[in-house]
């Protein structure tokens, strides 16, 4: 998700978000941390930076 979509959710849509991406991301790490192989594993990095994001806007609102 770009920053432009990010900025246009509601408060407590911007939460439910960050709620899902980081749940994705433990999944992520779990898979990583056992062996087992993914199927991106550049997307660990994808989710780390969308919640770098969420929570920047967050935090200026």
């Amino acid at each position: 998700m770009k920053i432009k979509e990010l900025k246009a959710l509601s408060k407590e849509e911007l939460k439910k978000k960050y709620q899902e991406v980081k749940l994705e991301l433990i999944k992520l790490n779990s898979q990583a941390a056992t062996g087992t192989n993914m199927k991106n594993p550049g997307q660990i990095k994808l989710f780390k930076k969308m919640i770098a994001r969420i929570k920047t806007i967050q935090q200026n609102e």
